[in-house]
């Protein structure tokens, strides 16, 4: 099982790295004002979000195969998975932004997106310190 748990953590890592980057290119295309620059800011949101995507869906089996061995959930483990739920939410809002993006239809301004890109944080302080002190 540490090697399940060793990919679910490198591949929470990769997910990660996409959910604090995606958001931040969000800031800089929010301010991008020409047609070529606007075109590179799709491809690369594109790109990074079918990454952190992959990096999502594994992270998702390997935390799977670890709960599967448990008899019954602890509660720290309930909560954890109430913030992944949140977080699954907030990579599937940052889907749904990028398709306004590339549509041109962005209402947000990259203040928004400074304190949008913000979440993600929260959420993996809550997430480590459950996993790692299990309080409950």
């Amino acid at each position: 099982m540490i090697w399940i748990k060793a990919f679910h953590i490198v591949f929470m890592v990769t997910w990660f790295a996409g959910l604090f980057y995606l958001p931040r290119l969000f800031v800089y295309h929010a301010l991008c004002e020409d047609n070529l620059g606007h075109a590179r800011f799709v491809v690369m949101e594109r790109k990074l979000f079918i990454i952190m995507t992959v990096g999502a869906v594994l992270t998702t089996i390997f935390g799977v195969i670890l709960i599967s061995n448990y008899q019954t959930m602890p509660l720290w483990l309930q909560i954890k998975l109430g913030l992944v739920a949140l977080l699954i939410a907030y990579h599937l809002l940052c889907f749904k932004i990028m398709k306004t993006f590339k549509q041109q239809e962005n209402s947000h301004s990259h203040v928004f997106y400074r304190w949008f890109n913000e979440a993600p944080v929260l959420l993996l302080i809550g997430i480590v310190l459950l996993a790692v002190v299990k309080p409950y």
